[in-house]
C-alpha cells in the first residue's frame, strides 16, 4: 500500500465534501440544480489500483418545488424541461430556470444580472426563419378604437299604449316624454376615443303590424344634442308570443358624420333577443366593441408565454411571447454561474419554442425554488466526511509501515 491511494481518496473526498457544500449554500437559489460528484478508480496496468479520482460533476434537473411570489414578472415554469433564453448586451446567449424578472426603465425585461429575456414581439409569430429578440414592454399609449359593432337586448313592455304625440327631436328642443315609452343612453366612440352619448327612444306603434297578430315598435336614436342618427328610426316586429322578428341581426347600421377631427362613424347595430312582455321596460345587455385611449397600469404572463399589458381603459393588449429552449441532453450544459447555463457539444443544439408541451408552462407570481433535498445533502456530508477520515486513516497506516521499516 502506497501514500498515492490514501491522498487520491482524500483529494475525491475533498470534492465531494466542495460539491456537498454548494448545494447546501444553494438550497435557497431560485432556480438552482443541485449537483452530485461521480467517482472512478484507477489503474496503471496492474491489479492493484493507483486510488481514486474524480470522473464528472453531473446536475439533477428535476423541477423543484414552485413558489408564489407576488411579483407579476416573476415566473416559474411547470412541468416542463424548458429554460428561459437569455441573451448579454454582448450577444452572448445564456439559459436559466431562474424566472425572477424585472423591467429597466427603457422596457427591456431582464434578470437581476443584466440579462436580456428574448422572444417574440406583438404580432410576430415564430417560426419560418423568424429569430427571436430581447423583449421590450413599451409605455407607448394605447391607440383608440372607434365603435363598429353595438349588441343590445331590451325588454319593451307589451302593455305599453302608444304615445299620444308623434316623436320629434332636434337641437334645442329635446322630445318629451309623452313622445315615447322608454329611453336609454348608448355610449360609443370616435376615431379618436373621444366619448360620445347616444339616446336611444322606443315608442309603440299604432300602425298595422308587419307581423300579422303581432306588434311593431318604433326605436328613435339621437345624439347628444338631439339630431337624428343615421339609419334611425328603426322599426322592431315583435311576433304575438313577444319574440322579435326584425330586424335580423346585422340588418342595422347607425352612422354619424366626421366631427371634431374624428373619421365618421358606422355601427351595425344587433338587437337579436329583444323581447316584448308584459313587464317593464329594461335593458337586458348592452355593448359595444369601442374603447378610448389608456396608459400601460401593468402586465402578466400568461401560461403560453404571452405578456398581457393592462391599460387604464380597461382593456388588455399582448406585447410579447416569451420563448422557451430544451436540449437533447441537459445534463451537457455548462454552468455559468448567476444561475445561467451555456450550451456546448455535449447539450447538442437549442430547439427553441414556446410554452407548451414537454418545455412546460409558465406561472406568473411564482418562482422555482431550488431542487436541493437539504437532508439528503446532511446525510451525504456525513457519509463524505467519514469517508475523507478514512483515506486519512490509510495514510496513517502508510507512515507507520514506513516507520517501522526505517527502525530495522
Amino acid at each position: 500500500m502506497g501514500f498515492g491511494q490514501g491522498v487520491s481518496g482524500l483529494n475525491a473526498a475533498a470534492s465531494n465534501l466542495d460539491v456537498i457544500g454548494n448545494n447546501i449554500a444553494n438550497a435557497n437559489t431560485v432556480g438552482y440544480k443541485q449537483s452530485a460528484a461521480q467517482f472512478a478508480d484507477v489503474y496503471a496496468g496492474t491489479k492493484i489500483g493507483l486510488g481514486v479520482r474524480v470522473n464528472s460533476v453531473v446536475q439533477s434537473f428535476n423541477q423543484g418545488n414552485i413558489e408564489a411570489s407576488g411579483r407579476s414578472l416573476d415566473v416559474a415554469i411547470t412541468n416542463g424541461n424548458g429554460f428561459f433564453r437569455m441573451t448579454s448586451p454582448e450577444g452572448a446567449v445564456y439559459y436559466s430556470r431562474n424566472g425572477q424578472f424585472q423591467r429597466q426603465e427603457d422596457g427591456r425585461i431582464t434578470n437581476m444580472q443584466g440579462l436580456q429575456v428574448t422572444g417574440y414581439p406583438a404580432g410576430v409569430a415564430g417560426g419560418a426563419g423568424v429569430q427571436p429578440q430581447p423583449l421590450v414592454i413599451s409605455n407607448a399609449q394605447m391607440e383608440p378604437r372607434a365603435t363598429s359593432s353595438i349588441t343590445a337586448k331590451f325588454q319593451l313592455d307589451s302593455r305599453a299604449t302608444v304615445p299620444t304625440q308623434a316623436f320629434a327631436s332636434a337641437p334645442g328642443v329635446p322630445p318629451t316624454s309623452n313622445m315615447f315609452n322608454y329611453s336609454t343612453a348608448i355610449n360609443v366612440y370616435d376615431s379618436l376615443g373621444n366619448k360620445q352619448q347616444l339616446m336611444a327612444y322606443f315608442a309603440k306603434s299604432g300602425a298595422a303590424p308587419t307581423v300579422p297578430g303581432g306588434t311593431d315598435w318604433q326605436m328613435y336614436v339621437t345624439d347628444v344634442n338631439g339630431n337624428a342618427v343615421g339609419g334611425a328610426p328603426v322599426t322592431l316586429s315583435f311576433d304575438n308570443a313577444g319574440a322579435l322578428q326584425a330586424p335580423g341581426a346585422g340588418a342595422v347600421t347607425l352612422t354619424q358624420p366626421a366631427a371634431n377631427g374624428a373619421q365618421a362613424m358606422a355601427m351595425r347595430l344587433d338587437l337579436t333577443g329583444t323581447t316584448q312582455f308584459g313587464a317593464d321596460n329594461d335593458v337586458k345587455q348592452l355593448s359595444q366593441n369601442g374603447y378610448t385611449s389608456g396608459s400601460l397600469l401593468g402586465f402578466s404572463v400568461n401560461g403560453d408565454g404571452t405578456i398581457v399589458g393592462s391599460y387604464s381603459n380597461e382593456q388588455t393588449k399582448p406585447l410579447g411571447q416569451i420563448v422557451m429552449a430544451a436540449f437533447g441532453n441537459v445534463e451537457g450544459l455548462k454552468p455559468e454561474g448567476d444561475n445561467v447555463w451555456s450550451a456546448t457539444g455535449a447539450s447538442g443544439q437549442p430547439l427553441v419554442g414556446v410554452a407548451g408541451g414537454s418545455m412546460g408552462t409558465l406561472r406568473s407570481n411564482a418562482v422555482e425554488a431550488s431542487n436541493v433535498d437539504l437532508s439528503g445533502q446532511l446525510v451525504n456530508l456525513i457519509v463524505a466526511q467519514r469517508n475523507y477520515q478514512a483515506n486519512a486513516q490509510t495514510i496513517k497506516a502508510q507512515d507507520t509501515v514506513m516507520q517501522t521499516l526505517v527502525n530495522l
